[in-house]
């Protein structure tokens, strides 16, 4: 074992190295563009509805599909909200676990037949818990997105691109809802207790019991390549090439090798990590995404505080921009357009990524995670995003660090030019948080594409193995090289996901309905024993 490690790590080194020599790198930048460019145009192509503003379809359907849920459900992501809050507490976990049926039950019939005697022994399905689904799914959402892409947004959009991409994400919590719901309710469980779950099961599932099952295998293919190129792409080189660039630039290193070392360092503590499952990328993620979103929302009050006296202002800046364009290209429709997508895009409702993890958590009931992941674009998009375009836009009041309307390049250098100007070295800790960030997107990454993976190429230790192999090489490579090309084509499979997805929430969507109204009346059940007197089983297990 130890000597095929070695043998990969000097693989992955020998490409690194070769590709990190400019021409070489242009000249696969190039060919590469060639034959995957039409993928890349077709997925982001933008439909023209005047010569001064494009929408980019995947964002209307994206939108669309978030509206369509948010009506149907009638608006689950605001009723929803107190009660997701109180899944993710526990509240609820005994009737999760062992049925309400069988601990507050009455004449209906108990859900797989349990018996108050063999409490104890008998569970529900699942590796994760609620707290842990939401932080797996959380790690690969919150990242990079919420520093830099907030930054370019607001210079091309201005400030009232915030307004839109606060709503961008409260219509995405309906998405998150459906498509979560769909992962648990149709995952597959094998006999060690491993979960497997995401829009491939949902797809070919849920669509079979529609009489649609051509359409479901066929999409829930589609779906899975999907995947695997984002995991190794927007989910994983990407990530790893940000971080790095951020570190060689924090300690002023020079030369290729700084990254390929920077690379093989993650790529070990990336290892460490995915060779567990699930249940131990759960258990970092636990730990990381309320350490690292700590800091950063922290430091972002501390700015908001010290400046507490300008925060009217912004948002009178926010809503004056969102409803008027302020001057920018493309006026209202330019902002709302930069708003939309940049929530849309960053926390990847409807995209399905999401129910992948999500899939994993123990529960009787498919819908407690869909509530529960309603959260994930609250905290993304509306809580950390906004932080971020508050922070810039009451430090650029003066417009001494960026003009609204001209676009930029590096938004990470932006954002730590805005917390640098009230908390002194600052761009240290954000360069702590950029590598937090990027590892623990690759790690949450690294599992959804090994789902598509598995379900392409069989279930198996060595079909695991295969697909971490060559994850974790691609860490390395992409820390160590630049290729613009392979990554666009990889976001452009991210996105592309979008389409199978969104096709089958929309025709499950009675499912995930009759799902809610199950675990509603579940929930119902158990206050009213316990307002009657009943005891409260949370207590005891």
């Amino acid at each position: 074992m130890k000597n095929k490690i070695l043998t990969l790590i000097l693989f992955a080194y020998s490409l690194a190295t070769f590709a990190q020599e400019q021409s070489t790198t242009e000249k696969i930048d190039t060919e590469f563009k060639k034959y995957t460019g039409w993928f890349v145009d077709a997925i982001f192509y933008e439909i023209p509805f005047s010569e001064s503003f494009q929408i980019p379809w995947v964002l209307i359907v994206l939108v669309g599909g978030a509206v369509y849920f948010t009506i149907y459900f009638k608006f689950i992501n605001i009723t929803g909200f107190k009660t997701a809050i109180q899944v993710v507490r526990g509240k609820y976990e005994d009737i999760e676990k062992h049925g309400a049926d069988t601990l507050y039950g009455d004449a209906t019939p108990n859900v797989h037949e349990n018996i108050i005697e063999t409490l104890r022994d008998d569970s529900a399905d699942g590796e994760v818990s609620h707290f842990q689904a939401l932080t797996a799914a959380l790690s690969a959402t919150v990242g990079l997105g919420n520093i830099a892409g907030v930054a370019v947004a607001l210079s091309i959009g201005g400030p009232g691109a915030t307004f839109w991409m606060i709503l961008a994400g409260l219509l995405g919590m309906a998405s998150k809802f459906a498509e979560c719901t769909l992962g648990v309710k149709y995952r597959d469980v094998g006999e060690d207790g491993t979960v497997y779950g995401g829009p491939m099961y949902y797809l070919k599932k849920g669509l079979g019991e529609k009489k649609l099952a051509g359409l479901g295998k066929f999409l829930a293919v589609v779906f899975a390549i999907f995947v695997i190129g984002g995991s190794f792409g927007g989910g994983n080189m990407f990530q790893a090439n940000q971080a790095a660039a951020q570190f060689v630039k924090l300690f002023n290193l020079e030369g290729g090798n700084a990254a390929f070392y920077f690379g093989l360092v993650m790529a070990v503590l990336v290892a460490i990590v995915i060779i567990g499952g699930i249940k131990r990328i759960a258990k970092v993620t636990e730990k990381v995404v309320p350490f690292m979103a700590g800091i950063y929302v922290l430091a972002a009050l501390i700015i908001l505080g010290v400046n507490y006296r300008h925060i009217g202002d912004a948002f009178m800046l926010i809503f004056e921009g969102a409803f008027s364009g302020l001057g920018i290209a493309g006026g209202l429709i330019g902002v709302m357009i930069q708003g939309v997508r940049r929530g849309a895009f960053s926390n990847e409702a409807g995209v399905g990524s999401a129910a992948i993890a999500h899939s994993a958590v123990v529960t009787r009931y498919p819908a407690s995670e869909g509530i529960v992941a309603l959260l994930e674009p609250f905290v993304d998009t509306v809580v950390i995003c906004t932080m971020t375009a508050l922070v810039i836009i009451i430090t650029n009041f003066d417009g001494q660090f960026m003009e609204y309307g001209v676009e930029i390049k590096q938004g990470v250098e932006l954002t730590a030019v805005a917390f640098d100007s009230v908390i002194p070295h600052f761009s240290v800790i954000l360069t702590i948080a950029v590598i937090l960030f990027a590892f623990s997107t690759m790690i949450s990454w690294s599992y959804y594409g090994m789902q598509g993976w598995v379900y392409l190429f069989g279930k198996g230790k060595y079909t695991d193995l295969v697909y971490k192999v060559l994850f974790l090489i691609f860490v390395v490579i992409g820390a160590s090289i630049s290729l613009g090309a392979v990554i666009d084509f990889s976001d452009a499979m991210i996105f592309a996901m979008v389409v199978p997805n969104i096709i089958g929430v929309v025709l499950l969507t009675p499912v995930v309905g009759k799902e809610l109204k199950r675990y509603m009346n579940a929930i119902n059940k158990k206050d009213v024993a316990i307002e009657d007197g009943a005891t409260d089983f949370t207590d005891h297990i």
